[in-house]
Parts: structure tokens; C-alpha cells; sequence
């Protein structure tokens, strides 16, 4: 079915061509072609032929689906670029199904693939949560999550006592077809959608985490011992560390303590750095009621008012922490380093431990920070420790920086909530030497681990991060050139992630840091996990695995499993254990991917409700902030907090304001004002949607617009009408795309967009004539033709604000590849995922607060803006009625 003279075949065809005589073989043939085409492997045709989807123009993936009705298809061809998809073309698919897509059309646009879906392989949403209402003999569920855009209808006999204004679990017992709405049964009530608590259990319903642990795996949990017997360490003949001077360092409420580190000066000048961690694995078999429940979960998933752990609390918190002055069994892995921070000796294997302290962050950046006397004192027995750890990690960053590591210094922020789940702050974490320590120590464990099973070509689950699509490099480019950076690219235009790590750090301190960095991390691909070893781009490493958390993240425990397998067997796995792990690897890493992904959503998710709930009662009180965003519908300010509110261009009554993409800005028609990511501004928060958990700012000392004011249309330039007269023609230096919009009633001057976008051109000296890229070359510095409103297409459209339903290629905001250990929630990486490199996340403050990577410029509000006026789809404009 696979060969190059394609056509699709009968079953009888296909019996014939397979050799099947025996009418056995015949019924198991059908039985699988049934399978192959319910999974959407082969496709059944109309006229009843069997056909391979990828020979017949059909793409399989996975459906993303936007709050305004349009989505992209993420194939499972990682080569396949994605493909944008209409939302008249959708089939009633839904975000998160399997489907399969023809390719139908490259937008005129970027080349971009358009598509349409053809069948649903697999329904991802089986559950809506929502606010439940009531209309007598029948019923509405209005879904909490945006992308589900059409309402669950409830008959009455589904209502299972719900009442009006509920937060509901409902059923989807029928789903949509055609312009009929999908039909539910209410199965489980949160209460009241302004009760305590119900808010972020209605996120834990949404995402569908798991909370109890069935009994099963509590009786497995409850077997594991309290302490380790003298007898049980010397019949596994595993290496005994327990004089060596081991610590942890971790955050003051952590419990879970993964981890643990020593270091020493040999005779030979080089450091030995051990990494010790917690033998996980040890105690969670092999498809064990443990380890079924740990696959399932994937990971642990921090909420910002309680953490919904991987494993019991039995083991987290007990036999598999490495708490002082007890012993535990752990997977070590020394690295002796040279002057020039290579790896020069290294070794893994079992060990018995017993950790001599358990330090915090606090008091180790007391210590070699701030030179604390009183801590400095309580400790001083380590101080010369600490003070080599700090050589070591600094040196091993320094190495990692040269060799092209990119490290986002991101900020970060918790929200602290009360006993009763009351936002109280937000804080932003200081990043220490402390912090720093760690996260060197685990990345340089994780590389050895991954190149020394790489190398031994076990089966084994890796973390890559592939190279960034060249397109959208190349876009990146040409935005950070109107800013004055170029970034040098390689052989054949391949980036050397160095060369964007020297743009970082010359926008190090600039008003538009905030955005390149932004920008730059968009134009990469997410980090996942994987049975091939390909490298991580974000890291400049050749080899990374994820070995140091197996307490939070399921594919740590495998790996730990191998590792000591392989260690006991002396390399010598069986031909059939090599072949069962190999089956099994890729499944793991892509279950794992799944599940990080949706923790990633609901941490998300729940650190936005506690934001917009913590600026509650601070509506009409102003505050600094600076412009973090600039959007086709307003611009997006963060406050000193971390918490981030959108000022609409309907709020900016001080003149009509167009959106200039290629320079980030917006530009004032009448007054010529320009407002520009990084400008510092004063703002006052306007008002908190709860059920978006967005923000609205205003400007102070604007006032609101009289109807009429300006003389009508928002400006040519904005690709919807022009200032003046119908269709006025476009004012000199300006584009004649502004003259292509149908004129408003306004009394302003044709073309007026144009000139704008020339000021703003003079301003940044861009330089006569130069128009956006891809447009015509405009005249006397306007704007290109055809790059009025907004470039839908583009990385800003797409992933900053999701306005218009332009074709793309599909964005989850940030991307996830986190390059900092993760411990303490730390990571040098992004919001998406702070899980590369180390721990993972780690709870503080008796679960009463979480720690994320702050989010995207606008990343909070993907999706939740308005719409740039007068878009539809291919981003053409259209005359307002």
C-alpha cells in the first residue's frame, strides 16, 4: 500500500495481494483492517477502496484549537509543518482530537498550508466544565475553556440537579453534527461558581487531573518500609557514601528532597562533583499498581494553592526523601572535572547515602552572598563546601554560556494564597548563587547520564529540543533588524544557538529586551521527551535526558530503572529485554510529553485565576508599569508584580492608534504619538473578568471618547476603513494599501495611516522607502503595500494576541524547553515549561503557593483580546455595518 505507483485497493485486492487462503487468516485480516481504519492508520474510500492517508494528501495529527473558532493541525509528522484550519472546515472536531486533514490550499499570504478536516480519529474532550443554565425544559453548559466555543446543550433528564449559576462536570453523551450542538448529561456539581474553592477545582475538572489515589495503589505505597535495614545494604552490594559530607538544598517548605550533592578537591587540582538521587525506582516496580498510576499521571502538577503529586506522599515524603542524617538508598553519578570544566573520569552507580545537612536557599545565599556572621557561624563546618560549589557552578556556567547555551533570565513570580485559597501577593524570586549551584550541578548529571547510555544504545528516554523552524528564524531576523541586531547564522543558514545567546546578552539592560527575548523564544520549538537522542538546542548540548526528579516526573523513574538494571546485569541485557524496552520507550515519551503539556496548561491556568483575583480590589487604584506587549487591539502592560492587564485601543481615547507590526508599535493618527514595547506608563486598572481572568487597564488622564470624536473610521492604515472619504486615496508617502479599505462618514484626511506609518519609519530610521518585508517597496519612507493592518500570519499575530484567523503556524504562546534545573520552580527557561534541566518544580509554603516562570508578554491573555476590527479570514479587510 506503501509503494510508489499509489492507488488504493479492495479488501478482496488486498487478500490477493497479502497471499491469504485460509479463511482464519481471512477473519483476522478484516478484524485488522477494522482497527487500522478506526485508528486512522489506513482510510476506507467511498467507493470502498483501502488507502495509506499520507498518499492520498491526508495529514494526521493533533487539533489546537483557538478561543475564535478557527485551529491549527499539529502533525505527527515532526517534519510536517502545521496547517491552518478554518473553522467552517473544522467537521466539528474539538481541541485535542486525532483528526485527519486534507491539505487544501497555500494561503496567499506565507505560504502557509490550509486544510480541512475529513474524519475524527480520536475525541480528546469527553467532560466540559462549566457554568450551568438553566432554561426550564432544558438546559446550557457554557464552557469554562474558550476553545470549546459553542455551548453543551442539556436536556432536562440530564440536569442531575443542577441549578442555575452551578459550576458543573458535564458528559458529552452526543457530539456535534453539522450546526446541532453537542448534547450532555451533568454528572458531577462544584457548587456555586462564587463559592471558595470551586474556582480551582473547576480547573482541576477542566484538564481532568486525578487527585485520591485508588486504594490499590495506596495498599502498594503503604508496604514500602519507614527505614533501611543494615542487612538489606550489604546483600545489594551498593557503594557506601555515608561518610562523604553529602547536602540538600532546598527551598525552607520543601518535603520531597530528590537530590543531594557533595563536591571535593582531589590531589590532581580537578573537582569531583556526585549527584545523588533518590532511588525512586527501587520501590516502584515495573508495571506495579505504583507505576501504572505514576504513567498515568505523568508528573507531578503544582496548583497554586496545592500540588497534585505523581507518586503517595508515603514514599514522596518518606523512604524516597533524602532527609538529614538517615539512610537512603539513591543513583549516583560522580563527574571529576578539569580546569577546563570537560568531564575527564566519570561513573554511575548504586549507593547507600546519609546527608550531613539540610541546607535552604536562603541560608547558602546567606552564606556566600551576603556573608551572613550568624549563618555563616551555624554552618561553618561546610563553609568551605559551599564556597567550592560556588567555584565549580560558576565555572560550569561559564563553560555552558561559551559552548552557545541561550538562557532566558525570565522573571519569575508566586502568588501566596491563604488558608482559604485567597490570593494575598505576588512576589517576584530572586535568582541566587544558591539556585545557580543546583542548577549546574543537575544539568551537568543530566548530560553524563544521557551520553553514557547513548553511547551503551540501551533503550532509554531522552529530552530533546530540535533546531528552530527556519521560517520562523528567518522572521525573527528580520524583526530584530528593525531594532539594529543582526544575529550571524551558520552553514546554510543554520543557527548556532550562540549566536542568539550574543543577541541576549547584547540587549542585556535595552528598553527591548523584553520583546526579543520574547520573540526569540516563540520562534523555537517545545522541548519534549523522546526514544532518539537529537540533542537540545536550547542547551547547545549534543546530549540531555531528564534523570534527577524521579519523585515529580514519570520519565526520570524509567530511566532510573534502566540505569540500575544495566548496572546489575553488568551491560548485559537479553536480547528480548532490549527489544521489550525499545517497544515501550517511545510510547512513554510521548505520554510523558502529553502529560507535562497539560500541567503546564492547568499551572497556567490557576496562577492567571489567582492574578486576576489578587487585582479584585484594586480596581481604580494606578500603578507603574512598562508596555510588555503592543497588539493589532491594544497593548499589553506589566506591573511591577508580574501581573499583566491590556489596555484596549478603545480605552485610548486620546486619538485613533494603528498597529505597526514591523515595528511593534502603535502610532497615533492625529498626534503622531507612538507607544512602543518597553515605554514606561501609568496605568489604572479598569476592571477583572473572573470568568476570562483577564485584566483591563486604562491610561491615566485619558477620558473617554465621545461618539463621533476623530471624525470616524479607526484609519486606512489598520487594514479597515480610511480616515477620509470612501476609499480615499492614499496621502503622499503613504501606502496604497491604505486607500483599499471602504471609507467611514469621517471627516479625516485620506491616506492618513500612511503617513503614520512614515513618522513612525523617520523615527526608528528605517530609512525612505523601505517598506515591510514582503510588501512593495513604498514611497518616500510609507508603508509597503499590503502591510496595513495586521501580517496575520506572523509569530505576533499568531502567538502574541490570536488576532484575525489568518493562516500560521500554530503557537501554545512560549514554548516549552525551560533551560534552568526547575528546582524550587526555578527555571532560567520559560513559563511553558520549567522542567528542563533538574528538578522540576517544587512546592513552598505548605502548598499554599506555586512557582512559575512568568508568562509571555501577552501570554496571559492568548486569545482573550478583541479581534482586530473589520478581519476576516485571509485577513483581508471588511466594511463594518
Amino acid at each position: 500500500m506503501r509503494e510508489t505507483a499509489y492507488k488504493p485497493l479492495t479488501y478482496q485486492e488486498l487478500e490477493e495481494h497479502f497471499g491469504i487462503t485460509d479463511a482464519s487468516d481471512f477473519k483476522e485480516f478484516l478484524k485488522m483492517l477494522n482497527r487500522l481504519e478506526q485508528e486512522g492508520q489506513i482510510i476506507l474510500t467511498r467507493t470502498h477502496r483501502y488507502g495509506v492517508p499520507e498518499r492520498m494528501d491526508l495529514v494526521r495529527g493533533r487539533l489546537q484549537a483557538h478561543a475564535k473558532g478557527f485551529a491549527f493541525l499539529i502533525p505527527e509528522d515532526r517534519d510536517h509543518p502545521d496547517v491552518y484550519i478554518h473553522a467552517n472546515d473544522l467537521k466539528s472536531a474539538m481541541n485535542g482530537d486525532t483528526v485527519l486533514v486534507r491539505v487544501s490550499s497555500k494561503s496567499a499570504g506565507g505560504g502557509k498550508l490550509e486544510g480541512e478536516v475529513v474524519r475524527i480519529v480520536h475525541r480528546a474532550v469527553t467532560q466540559v466544565v462549566g457554568v450551568f443554565q438553566n432554561n426550564e425544559s432544558f438546559g446550557f453548559v457554557i464552557p469554562d475553556d474558550k476553545r470549546i466555543n459553542k455551548d453543551l446543550f442539556i436536556p432536562r433528564e440530564g440536569f442531575g440537579g443542577a441549578v442555575d449559576g452551578e459550576k458543573v462536570v458535564a458528559e458529552i453523551v452526543e457530539y456535534p453534527e453539522g450546526r446541532s450542538a453537542a448534547v450532555g448529561r451533568v454528572i458531577e456539581i462544584l457548587g456555586h461558581k462564587d463559592d471558595p474553592g470551586v474556582d480551582i477545582l473547576s480547573i482541576i475538572r477542566k484538564h481532568q487531573l486525578p487527585e485520591a489515589f485508588p486504594e490499590d495503589v495506596m495498599a502498594e505505597a503503604q508496604d514500602a518500609p519507614d527505614e533501611i535495614e543494615e542487612a538489606e545494604i550489604v546483600r545489594q552490594g551498593r557503594r557506601d557514601l555515608r561518610d562523604k559530607v553529602i547536602v540538600t538544598i532546598d527551598g525552607e517548605d520543601a518535603k520531597d528532597l530528590d537530590d543531594a550533592v557533595n563536591v571535593e578537591r582531589l590531589p590532581n587540582g580537578n573537582i569531583r562533583l556526585g549527584v545523588h538521587i533518590a532511588d525512586v525506582g527501587y520501590y516502584v516496580r515495573e508495571s506495579s499498581k505504583l507505576d501504572q498510576e505514576a504513567y498515568n499521571r505523568g508528573c507531578s502538577v503544582y496548583l497554586v494553592d496545592r500540588v497534585i503529586p505523581m507518586l503517595p506522599h508515603r514514599l514522596s515524603n518518606g523512604i524516597c526523601s533524602l532527609n538529614p542524617k538517615v539512610d537512603r538508598f539513591t543513583l549516583s553519578c560522580e563527574m571529576e572535572f578539569n580546569e577546563q570544566m570537560k568531564v575527564v573520569k566519570h561513573d554511575i552507580f548504586t549507593s547507600v547515602i546519609r546527608t550531613k545537612e539540610r541546607m535552604t536557599y536562603t541560608n547558602v545565599r546567606k552564606i556566600l552572598q551576603e556573608e551572613d556572621p550568624e549563618v555563616t557561624e551555624r554552618y561553618a563546618d561546610l563553609v568551605e563546601t559551599f564556597q567550592l560549589m560556588k567555584e565549580l557552578a560558576l565555572k560550569l556556567r561559564g563553560n555552558r554560556m561559551r559552548r552557545g547555551a541561550v538562557d532566558f533570565d525570565f522573571e519569575e513570580s508566586k502568588v501566596i494564597v491563604d488558608e482559604n485559597g485567597k490570593p494575598v501577593d505576588i512576589v517576584k524570586r530572586e535568582r541566587s548563587i544558591a539556585e545557580q549551584i543546583i542548577e549546574e550541578f543537575m544539568l551537568a548529571a543530566n548530560e553524563t547520564v544521557a551520553e553514557h547510555f547513548h553511547w551503551l544504545k540501551v533503550p532509554f528516554i531522552y529530552r530533546i529540543h530540535e533546531d528552530p523552524d527556519q521560517e520562523k528564524l528567518m522572521n525573527f531576523m528580520a524583526f530584530v533588524a528593525n531594532f539594529g541586531y543582526a544575529v550571524k547564522g551558520g552553514k546554510g543558514n543554520k543557527i548556532h544557538p550562540r549566536a542568539l545567546q550574543t543577541l541576549l546578552e547584547d540587549i542585556q539592560g535595552t528598553k527591548e529586551q523584553t520583546v526579543i527575548s520574547t520573540m526569540m523564544l516563540r520562534s523555537m520549538k517545545q522541548a519534549k521527551y523522546d526514544a532518539e537522542s537529537t540533542g537540545h538546542f536550547g542547551l547547545a548540548a549534543e546530549f540531555y535526558t531528564h534523570f534527577t526528579s524521579p519523585i515529580r516526573r514519570y520519565p526520570d523513574l524509567v530511566i532510573h530503572r534502566v540505569i540500575r538494571e544495566v548496572i546489575e546485569s553488568n551491560g548485559a541485557l537479553s536480547e528480548a529485554r532490549m527489544e521489550y524496552l525499545a517497544s515501550r520507550m517511545q510510547d512513554i515519551a510521548q505520554q510523558s510529553s502529553e502529560r507535562e503539556r497539560i500541567a503546564v496548561e492547568a499551572e497556567r491556568d490557576t496562577e492567571q485565576l489567582k492574578k486576576a483575583e489578587f487585582m479584585l480590589d484594586k480596581v481604580g487604584e494606578e500603578f507603574p508599569g512598562i508596555i510588555s506587549s503592543v497588539t493589532s487591539f491594544g497593548m499589553f502592560i506589566e506591573l511591577e508584580n508580574t501581573v499583566e492587564g491590556l489596555i484596549r485601543l478603545s480605552a485610548m481615547t486620546d486619538d485613533y492608534y494603528h498597529f505597526h507590526e514591523q515595528h511593534m508599535a502603535l502610532i497615533g493618527e492625529r498626534t503622531s504619538k507612538i507607544y512602543r514595547i518597553g515605554d514606561e506608563v501609568k496605568i489604572r486598572v479598569a476592571r477583572v473578568n473572573m470568568d476570562d481572568h483577564t485584566i483591563d487597564f486604562e491610561m491615566v488622564d485619558m477620558k473617554p471618547r465621545q461618539r463621533g470624536e476623530f471624525g470616524g473610521g479607526r484609519g486606512a492604515f489598520d487594514g479597515g476603513r480610511s480616515g477620509g472619504g470612501r476609499g480615499g486615496k492614499p496621502g503622499k508617502g503613504g501606502s496604497k494599501a491604505a486607500g483599499k479599505g471602504k471609507g467611514g462618514r469621517g471627516a479625516g484626511k485620506p491616506g492618513r495611516g500612511g503617513a503614520a506609518a512614515g513618522i513612525l519609519a523617520a523615527a526608528e530610521g528605517v530609512g525612505a522607502g523601505a517598506g515591510a518585508p514582503g510588501g512593495k517597496r513604498g514611497k518616500r519612507g510609507g508603508a509597503a503595500k499590503g502591510s496595513g493592518g495586521v501580517a496575520l500570519g506572523s509569530a505576533v499575530a499568531r502567538a502574541d494576541s490570536g488576532a484575525g484567523e489568518g493562516p500560521g503556524a500554530a503557537s501554545d504562546g512560549a514554548p516549552a524547553f525551560g533551560f534552568g534545573s526547575g528546582k524550587g520552580g526555578y527555571a532560567s527557561g520559560t513559563v511553558a515549561v520549567a522542567r528542563d534541566a533538574g528538578r522540576g518544580y517544587r512546592s513552598t509554603g505548605e502548598d499554599k503557593g506555586s512557582r512559575r516562570k512568568k508568562t509571555s508578554a501577552s501570554g496571559v491573555f492568548v486569545g482573550a483580546g478583541e479581534a482586530a476590527p473589520g478581519r476576516k479570514r485571509g485577513g483581508k479587510g471588511k466594511k463594518k455595518k
